[in-house]
């Protein structure tokens, strides 16, 4: 293998100067997402209508504003997802209890969801997962959106 050649699982390897080659986004979903099982629309539906997990909608305002909310899901935008679920933190929420709750993670379309299921699981948070498809697959599927109140 020559000095610049990504391994054959997607990672990195050694690049020329002797440093590691940077690892595209694409292998680093591919990455993340082996780390975990992901989850589809009915079945995160149902385990938020039972209980067996939280819903967390990491999608920016205007996204829920054009779109809608999933009912029963907890609005947490992206750049706070990690202080406000973290059992440990000083600024979580009530429903953050435990580093064994069920969290399924959803973005608009299930890319930055992975990444950010994996940055739970940083914390703690093991059975943390994502939603495959995220809010759009979660509408196709025909299950509960509302309007957001204005």
């Amino acid at each position: 293998m020559s000095g610049t050649e990504e391994t054959p699982a997607g990672g990195t390897g050694p690049a020329a100067d002797g440093g590691e080659r940077p690892l595209g986004i694409d292998a680093l979903l591919e990455r993340v997402r082996a780390g975990y099982r992901r989850i589809e629309a009915h079945e995160a539906h149902e385990a938020a209508r039972t209980g067996a997990a939280l819903l967390v909608d990491i999608r920016y305002a205007a996204l829920r504003e054009r779109d809608g909310l999933i009912p029963g899901a907890l609005v947490i935008e992206r750049n706070e997802l990690e202080w406000r679920l973290d059992p440990l933190g000083s600024h979580r929420v009530p429903e953050a209890t435990g580093h064994d709750l069920r969290v399924v993670v959803l973005c608009n379309e299930g890319y930055a969801s992975s990444l950010a299921a994996a940055s739970l699981h940083q914390l703690g948070l093991h059975r943390a997962t994502d939603l495959v498809g995220g809010f759009q697959a979660w509408r196709a599927q025909g299950l509960p959106v509302e309007p957001l109140a204005r």
